[in-house]
């Protein structure tokens, strides 16, 4: 998989991936979010934070992916890649379907693609002002594109937290967690999302579609 960088372009073919969930910063926003999944039938977590462990294979640069009924929509993250001893931060999304949710989260967000931006930072360059980084996501609904998540970094626990529960080595990708949907999580079939770094001007940006395969028995 190739990333963009200021320094250039990166080869990198990650060998592990991890999803971190449960990583709001508010411990009891958190709490509220899980009794509320529970009310639904979605498990609660064995701990906050959470890793889940995914194949790497499901990181994709495709703008279209194929999900398994109409129950999914996508998240937007920070991404965290390890590669040539270096740590490079970006965005992705965690696709995730939403019915298979209510049997197993572990099992809901490995059955789905996580599309990847091409473009990368340098982790050194935005490691002081974290918390600044503002993330945001659309979907298309209604016929428009529609605010679905919107906030910054500091609603998300501390990147550097984060990566103390994972060993990072070469090859290592993580994303991170989070913001809370506008009016409510839900199915969508067409994503976009940013990044934005207001201290250095810049912004990482990506899109994707799902196309619905059909659930037959």
């Amino acid at each position: 998989m190739q990333f963009k960088s200021p320094e250039g372009v990166l080869e990198c073919t990650p060998n592990a991936l991890v999803v971190a969930g449960w990583t709001g910063r508010d411990r009891a926003a958190v709490d509220h979010h899980i009794e509320e999944l529970a009310a639904i039938g979605v498990p609660a977590p064995s701990e906050v934070p959470l890793y889940y462990r995914c194949a790497p294979s499901l990181l994709t640069r495709d703008t279209t992916i194929a999900a398994l009924g109409k129950e999914s929509s996508g998240e937007a993250e920070p991404f965290l890649i390890q590669t040539g001893g270096k740590l490079w931060l970006g965005l992705a999304s965690d696709h995730t379907d939403r019915a298979l949710e209510t049997y197993s989260v572990a099992h809901s967000k490995q059955i789905c693609a996580k599309p990847v931006a091409e473009d990368v930072w340098a982790f050194e360059e935005v490691a002081d002002h974290l918390d600044q980084l503002e993330l945001k996501s659309w979907i298309f609904e209604k016929g428009e594109w529609v605010v679905y998540q919107e906030g910054t970094l500091a609603s998300i626990l501390p990147l550097t937290q984060l990566m103390s529960g994972v060993e990072m080595a070469d090859g290592t990708a993580m994303l991170c967690g989070t913001l809370p949907a506008k009016g409510g999580v839900r199915a969508a079939a067409d994503f976009k999302m940013a990044l934005h770094d207001p201290i250095r001007g810049r912004t990482i940006e990506w899109s994707y579609s799902a196309t619905v395969l059909p659930v037959i028995a």
